[in-house]
């Protein structure tokens, strides 16, 4: 699995969200915001949206959920459009149930860590998903700087996961620019979320390539 971009629409013209995804149409994933006003302190967008945005791309869309009670949730976005739903450990009662009705539904299923909350308490759950999102801002708005402090999670993250023989994707998320790409890539990560550094772009599929060519550098591969 190479290294991947996920322009976040949460930069994007929630106006023109059709075109803003055709502005990244080289990206492989469209990462879609899905907050609450409750587990975060923000309101974006929710099923409907997704469902409508999903029938104007062709790109798969990864959304992460920022919600209360994903447990009840995150099953729905399988059903509305997506190919990947992370939920968050602090909000799932039932994490492990929670992602065999992804999977099973069709879609891959991740687990996303806030910046304090450590990778191994659950390294027991790992085999159970097919990414793990790691915060590098706090979850709730874009266009935060990057937390230096979450690489050596990002690392801890790829030393479990090589231990136990696990092709389990490393997502971050948060401050995601060509100034801090080459250290998570180094450390470990291979799918990147990036918002501001790609719509706020004169060019977004040119950063879109910029940034994947910067973290495969990084990475050796």
């Amino acid at each position: 699995m190479g290294i991947q971009i996920a322009p976040s629409i949460l930069s994007a013209d929630f106006a023109r969200l059709a075109d803003e995804a055709a502005a990244v149409s080289n990206a492989d994933w469209l990462h879609v915001d899905v907050m609450d006003n409750h587990f975060v302190p923000n309101l974006t967008l929710g099923m409907p949206v997704v469902e409508s945005l999903a029938k104007a791309t062709d790109t798969p869309l990864d959304c992460h959920l920022m919600i209360e009670d994903p447990d009840r949730w995150a099953p729905g976005y399988v059903e509305a459009g997506a190919s990947s739903v992370t939920f968050h450990v602090e909000a799932c009662r039932a994490p492990i149930r929670t992602a065999r009705e992804i999977r099973a539904k069709g879609a891959r299923a991740a687990m996303a860590l806030k910046p304090a909350t450590p990778i191994e308490p659950y390294e027991d759950l790992l085999s159970e998903f097919d990414m793990i999102l790691i915060m590098t801002v706090e979850p709730g708005f874009g266009g935060q700087k990057f937390l230096d402090v979450c690489v050596p999670k990002i690392r801890r993250t790829r030393q479990l996961l090589d231990k136990h023989g696990l092709d389990l994707w490393i997502e971050i998320d948060g401050g995601v620019s060509a100034d801090t790409i080459e250290r998570c890539a180094e450390a470990g990560a291979d799918v990147f979320v990036a918002g501001s550094a790609v719509y706020a772009a004169d060019d977004p599929n040119a950063m879109v390539e910029q940034l994947r060519g910067l973290a495969e550098q990084s990475a050796g591969r």
